[in-house]
C-alpha cells in the first residue's frame, strides 16, 4: 500500500465542517462520498491514563470505573471516554479492585488501607462507613449476582462476606489459604466462592456456610493471580506466574487438558466470554491472548499494544468487545473479532490499571442498539458490481472479493462500521450514520483516477 492511498482512503471520515473535507469532496471525485448523514468530528487525540489500577463496566454498559493509585474512585462515560462528575475520594492508599453492583446503584472498592467502600454510582457519595475486618490489604471485591452480599480476598489470608446493605460481616473470615487472597469470584448462581491465593492454590467454598467444597486445585507451579467462573458455572479457569492458563472442573476440582500455553511471562488476569466458548487472558508480557476454551488453541495473534504488563482483561457481555488494563497508566477497549483496539484512552488517574471487566449491555443503549439494527436492515449498501462487502481487518482495510485493498478506515470509526456502506458515530446514535456511496468510485491499479485536476 502506498501513503497517498491510506490518507486518501479517510477522506470520507473527515469531519463535515473541516477544509480538509471540502478539499476532498471538491477534488477527489472518483473517491468513496458521503450519501447521507455527517461526520460531525474526530475524537480527541488518545492521551494516556496516568496509573490506573482496576476498572470495570456499569450493568447497562454506559459507564466505566476505575481505581487508581492516586487513592480515587472515578466513573466515565463508556461511549465517549470523558469522566462523569468529580472523582470520589475516601481511600487513604490505593484502590486496587473495583466492581458495580448487579443493578448499577452502587460501586465498591477495595484497597491496601485494608477497608472497602460503597459509593452511590450516580451522585459519587458514600454509602455507610467504610467496611473495615480485615487486618491487611483487600486486594479483590466482587458482588453476589443478587446483590445482597460482597466478597474480599486480603493480604491477610482470608476470604470475607458482607451484607451489601448494612455493611457487616456475614460469618466467620473463610480460612485455609496460607497466603493473600489474590483473587475471587461468586458462582453464576450464587452457591459458591472461588479464590485465588499467593500459596499457588485455588479454593472452592459454600458461600452459605464458608466451608470447603471437594479438593484444593493446586497447579503448584506460580501465584494464581487470577481466578474465574465459565458462564454455566461448570469449569473455572486460572491464570498463574508460570506463564499458564488451566481450566478446571469445578466440581471435581480435575485439570481439564493441558495448559494453555503461549505467553512468556506470568499471566495476570483472565476471563470467559460470555458463550463461554472462549477465554481471554492478559500477561506481564504486555500481550492479550485469546483461547478456545474447548480445545486450548489460540484463537488469532496476540493482541498487542501495551507498553508494559496487562494487568487486567475481560469481555464485554456482548463478547464483541475485550477491555484491558495495563501497568503502562492505560486502559485499551479491543474488537474480539478482529483484534483492533477500538475508541480513545481514557486518561485521569496518576497510576497503573489492573483490574478490568465488562457489562452485560457494553455496545450502549438498548433502544440505540435496536434502532440501529432497524436501521441497518432498511439500508442496502450500493457497490459496484466487482466490490465484495466486508469488514476492517486488523490493520483497518477494507478488501475486495481477491484481497485487494479498497480503502482504509480510522481505527476510531471501525466500531461503527456495520457494513463497508454504513457508519455510526457513535454507533448507538442511529440518527447520526453515514451512509457511504461507491457508484464512481475508482479502485485497485487505477485509484489515482480518484483525483481530478480541476481546481478553482
Amino acid at each position: 500500500m502506498s501513503t497517498p492511498h491510506t490518507y486518501i482512503s479517510t477522506g470520507p471520515f473527515l469531519p463535515s465542517e473541516s477544509p480538509l473535507s471540502t478539499i476532498f469532496s471538491t477534488h477527489f471525485t472518483k473517491g468513496i462520498q458521503v450519501q447521507r448523514g455527517k461526520v460531525l468530528s474526530w475524537p480527541e487525540p488518545p492521551v494516556e491514563w496516568i496509573g490506573v489500577d482496576c476498572v470495570n463496566y456499569s450493568p447497562n454498559g454506559r459507564y466505566i470505573v476505575t481505581g487508581s493509585g492516586d487513592r480515587m474512585v472515578r466513573i466515565w462515560d463508556a461511549e465517549t471516554g470523558d469522566a462523569v462528575g468529580k472523582p470520589l475520594e475516601g481511600h487513604t492508599d490505593s484502590v486496587w479492585s473495583v466492581a458495580y453492583s448487579p443493578n448499577g446503584r452502587h460501586i465498591i472498592s477495595g484497597s491496601p488501607d485494608n477497608t472497602m467502600r460503597i459509593w452511590n454510582a450516580e451522585n459519587g457519595s458514600t454509602v455507610g462507613r467504610p467496611l473495615e475486618g480485615h487486618s491487611d490489604s483487600v486486594w479483590s471485591v466482587a458482588y453476589s449476582p443478587d446483590g445482597r452480599h460482597i466478597i474480599s480476598g486480603s493480604e491477610d489470608k482470608t476470604i470475607r462476606i458482607w451484607d451489601a446493605k448494612t455493611g457487616s460481616t456475614v460469618g466467620k473470615a473463610l480460612q485455609g489459604h496460607t497466603d493473600s487472597v489474590l483473587s475471587v469470584a461468586y458462582s453464576p448462581d450464587g452457591r459458591h466462592i472461588i479464590s485465588g491465593s499467593f500459596d499457588k492454590t485455588i479454593q472452592i467454598w459454600n458461600a452459605e456456610t464458608g466451608s470447603t467444597v471437594g479438593k484444593l486445585l493446586e497447579p503448584r507451579t506460580g501465584r494464581v493471580w487470577s481466578v474465574a467462573y465459565s458462564p454455566d458455572g461448570r469449569y473455572v479457569v486460572s491464570g498463574s506466574e508460570d506463564k499458564t492458563i488451566r481450566i478446571w472442573d469445578a466440581e471435581t476440582g480435575s485439570a481439564v487438558g493441558k495448559p494453555l500455553e503461549g505467553h512468556t511471562r506470568g499471566v495476570w488476569s483472565v476471563a470467559y466470554s460470555p458463550d463461554g466458548r472462549y477465554v481471554v487472558s492478559g500477561s506481564e508480557d504486555k500481550t492479550i491472548r485469546i483461547w478456545n476454551a474447548e480445545t486450548g488453541s489460540a484463537v488469532c495473534e496476540p493482541l498487542e499494544g501495551h507498553t508494559r504488563g496487562v494487568s487486567s482483561v475481560a469481555y464485554s457481555p456482548d463478547g464483541r468487545y475485550i477491555i484491558s488494563g495495563s501497568y503502562d497508566n492505560t486502559v485499551r477497549v479491543w474488537d474480539a473479532e478482529i483484534g483492533s483496539a477500538v475508541g480513545k484512552r481514557l486518561e485521569g488517574h496518576t497510576r497503573s490499571v489492573t483490574s478490568v471487566a465488562c457489562s452485560p449491555e457494553a455496545h450502549g443503549s438498548s433502544d440505540g442498539a435496536n434502532n440501529l439494527r432497524d436501521l441497518v436492515s432498511q439500508i442496502t449498501p450500493r457497490f459496484p458490481s466487482n466490490i465484495a462487502a466486508g469488514r476492517p481487518n486488523r490493520e483497518g482495510w477494507v478488501t475486495d472479493s481477491g484481497g485487494g485493498l479498497l480503502y482504509w478506515v480510522p481505527h476510531d470509526y471501525r466500531r461503527g462500521l456495520h457494513s463497508p456502506a454504513l457508519l455510526t458515530i457513535p454507533s448507538t446514535s442511529p440518527i447520526r450514520s453515514v451512509s457511504l456511496k461507491f457508484d464512481e468510485f475508482v479502485f485497485g491499479t487505477s485509484w489515482t483516477q480518484i483525483f481530478s485536476a480541476v481546481w478553482p
